[in-house]
């Protein structure tokens, strides 16, 4: 898909609409990255820069932290993960940090370890969700009847951010099957929940507790709300998208 032909009309794209929508009409005449940095407040870090900045062997996340600018395609996964850079700023420049960290304590191997692996998944596939308990706890139990029949009018008081800028370009041809990585919360005393705030987000981010990938599967577009299909409970009779748990 073409980015002039994004829907942002689509409910996983509201919390990014009024930027996406200025940062399209922009990208349609320069590029994705100069689109990206006329959205930026004054003073925003990282820069966006063209892809071609990246020096060749270079490690794409060392690169940002150590020069403060992002390489950014002309395609719909850059834009979106500028899209996030502007929402989520500190999350993820702290996931950056993190990344840049093991880069440089372990260099650049076959396979990234856990902290990397799950540092990816969640800036690539990840989701923040403020909900009740009742709607956590049905969805750490992948109790689908539960989360979205059962207990359906606690959507109401639910907010989910898709925060994954691969997830958000798959949603541009919206699929049944298309899943988020939920951020679970830490246990009482392993620090601050993550939340939709930026900051707090940011300070949930800890290594030891990222390492064990706490992480619920959620098909997204099971929520009430984001997809029309969904508004009758066969929708979520599909064992191939709504599997039961471990």
């Amino acid at each position: 898909m073409s980015l002039a032909a994004v829907d942002w009309a689509q409910p996983w794209l509201a919390p990014y609409r009024a930027m996406g929508e200025a940062a399209t009409q922009t990208a349609l005449h320069t590029s994705v990255a100069a689109a990206l940095q006329r959205e930026a407040a004054p003073g925003f870090t990282p820069t966006f820069v063209p892809q071609s900045d990246l020096p060749a062997g270079q490690a794409y996340e060392a690169h940002i932290f150590q020069t403060g600018t992002v390489p950014t395609r002309d395609n719909l996964h850059d834009f979106f993960n500028g899209l996030v850079w502007l929402a989520f700023p500190e999350a993820k420049r702290r996931l950056n940090e993190l990344q840049a960290a093991e880069i440089a304590r372990a260099g650049i191997g076959a396979t990234r370890g856990p902290l990397r692996d799950a540092l990816t998944l969640f800036d690539e596939n990840g989701a923040v969700l403020d909900a009740p308990e009742p709607l956590w706890k049905a969805l750490a139990a992948r109790d689908w009847h539960t989360l979205f029949v059962t207990q359906r009018a606690l959507w109401s008081q639910a907010r989910l951010r898709v925060f994954g800028h691969a997830l958000l370009e798959k949603l541009t041809t919206p699929r049944k099957a298309l899943t988020a990585h939920v951020l679970l919360p830490p246990p009482p005393d392993g620090g601050e929940p993550a939340a939709l705030d930026d900051r707090a987000l940011a300070r949930s981010l800890a290594p030891e507790y990222l390492a064990q990938k706490p992480f619920v599967p959620l098909p997204v577009l099971g929520v009430p709300g984001w997809w029309a299909g969904n508004a009758t409970a066969h929708f979520y009779d599909d064992s191939k998208v709504f599997r039961p748990g471990p």
